[in-house]
């Protein structure tokens, strides 16, 4: 996998100090240590120690590994969680992971809350571009997806169907999974993770 770090830019500093702490916490409470995380995530320790000192930002492949690992959702990752039930999330607060090599553009807009096992994310991914490889999640956790505009060809574990702008899918997340603009244009998606049913 490549690893190679990428530094923070001026605008996403911000955010990846916010990904750097609920990295590190999450694997406290967990009572990992850095190696045990990397065994557990196929990322290297190097790397996880990078993010978690805010020195890198990951790949959302990367980021996908460690959520997984951690048995937390990816927006949780990349925010702090709140105990409001009622909660406006403006646009200019939404975190916001971008992978500068491919272009894939993650905009978490579900609130981290805890206890919920719901994770609503606006994706764009450029003409040609790819959301990288995810790695399967645990069992019971689902996957929905609407398509707002452009293209999309989704692959789950050895199959792969074309979505076009209005269609939606749903499987079962178990298996690796990547999602790729085959459209002349961006193309948008709805993203909602369901792992309401193993918590």
């Amino acid at each position: 996998m490549d690893e190679r770090p990428r530094k923070p830019a001026a605008g996403e500093r911000a955010q990846v100090e916010v990904l750097a702490a609920e990295l590190r916490r999450h694997r406290k409470d967990r009572g990992l240590s850095l190696e045990a995380l990397s065994a557990l995530s196929g990322v290297s320790r190097s790397m996880i120690s990078k993010v978690e000192r805010a020195e890198a930002a990951p790949s959302t492949t990367l980021l996908s590994r460690l959520a997984e690992a951690l048995g937390v959702t990816f927006s949780r990752l990349m925010a702090p969680p709140t105990e409001r039930e009622i909660l406006v999330i403006p646009a200019d607060r939404q975190p916001i992971l971008r992978d500068a090599e491919s272009g894939f553009l993650r905009r978490c807009i579900s609130p981290v809350l805890p206890g919920r096992g719901i994770d609503w994310v606006l994706n764009t991914v450029p003409p040609g571009g790819s959301s990288g490889r995810f790695v399967g999640h645990r069992r019971g956790v689902s996957e929905y997806i609407y398509v707002l505009k452009g293209r999309l060809e989704a692959h789950v574990g050895d199959r792969a169907v074309t979505l076009e702008e209005g269609d939606s899918l749903y499987f079962e997340a178990d298996a690796d999974h990547s999602f790729a603009n085959v459209g002349a244009g961006d193309c948008q998606y709805f993203l909602v993770i369901d792992s309401s049913r193993i918590r």
